[in-house]
């Protein structure tokens, strides 16, 4: 064993989603004069979530920016800043609350660059905790995937893992669209092996690129943010079984990388598509059908979802 021992593998660090996501934003403030961040609680408190810890006493009160709960003005700043020429990351303390400021994220910043004929680039991260959470209702536990991918002019990412976080918030901030990038709140405080290569400053993810987390040959399940955990644990059950899956996270929903998707499909002709949102209209529903489109006619392939349930999913009947 001493002969071999200089040879083993050394432990790699661990690194929570909350910490590389810090890490991802102070690097770009540091490269970029011009990146700065505002929102609810992001200096003095370090954050709702403590994700903007330790940035405020670094980089002071003009960079990191604490706003009134006006989710629809401190957006319109962000937006207007973004348009002179500044890179700003407007955090929303959840993306349920940035439905108070859709307008800016749709028809300011998503639109803008289009309207103005290529002339105006509107340079913008929305960043916040997206999907379900514990225990807070079903006002505080909706997923933006579907409404924010469905937007042309949009970038939209969804990172799992602490590597994600960090490459795709740094991609993310020196893109020159609006891009949305949909954490996770239980993802926050869950630590993931760090490779060397993300702990460098200049380690970014490209946005619209997925990653096979797992090789499989029998069935193709895709999924983005925490599910994608949830489905490399059921390929581990299943594995012993004899039912091998072949994991892909997405990490990017618009743009789509759906050649990473298909490529898998026409090799395992099975497809399980899981997501924390609803299954109408959603993001499995838009994978199935890219895929119906794009693959051969000779293929044979059977799709199932994993959504959401439809809760609330009643509504009153209309009585004549």
């Amino acid at each position: 064993m001493a002969a071999v021992s200089g040879l083993m593998r050394r432990p790699l660090e661990q690194v929570t989603v909350r910490e590389a996501i810090n890490q991802g934003m102070d690097e770009e403030l540091e490269r970029d004069e011009k990146v700065f961040l505002l929102g609810e609680e992001v200096a003095q408190y370090d954050g709702a979530y403590k994700v903007s810890r330790g940035l405020w006493k670094k980089y002071g009160d003009k960079r990191i920016i604490d706003t009134p709960i006006s989710e629809m003005g401190f957006a319109g700043i962000a937006v207007g800043a973004a348009m002179a020429g500044l890179r700003p990351i407007c955090e929303f303390m959840t993306f349920n609350f940035s439905m108070q400021a859709i307008d800016q994220v749709i028809n300011s910043a998503a639109k803008t660059y289009y309207m103005s004929g290529g002339l105006q680039p509107v340079p913008i991260v929305f960043r916040g905790p997206n999907g379900a959470s514990a225990g807070v209702a079903a006002q505080h536990s909706q997923c933006f995937a579907a409404w924010y991918g469905h937007c042309p002019g949009l970038k939209v990412v969804s990172p799992w893992n602490s590597e994600d976080a960090k490459g795709l918030i740094k991609s993310a901030i020196r893109d020159n669209n609006p891009v949305v990038v949909l954490e996770n709140e239980l993802m926050y405080g869950v630590p993931f092996e760090f490779p060397s290569e993300a702990q460098s400053k200049d380690f970014l993810i490209p946005i619209g690129k997925a990653k096979i987390e797992r090789q499989g040959t029998h069935i193709t399940v895709v999924a983005h943010s925490r599910p994608v955990g949830h489905c490399l644990e059921a390929a581990t059950v299943l594995s012993k079984e004899g039912i091998e899956c072949e994991v892909i996270n997405m990490r990017t929903i618009r743009p789509m990388d759906i050649e990473t998707i298909e490529a898998s499909v026409m090799k395992t002709n099975h497809l399980i598509t899981v997501e924390g949102g609803w299954p109408q209209f959603g993001v499995g529903a838009e994978i199935c059908a890219r895929i119906m489109e794009g693959i051969s006619e000779n293929l044979v392939l059977e799709y199932s979802s994993c959504n959401k349930q439809c809760i609330p999913g009643h509504c009153i009947e209309s009585k004549s």
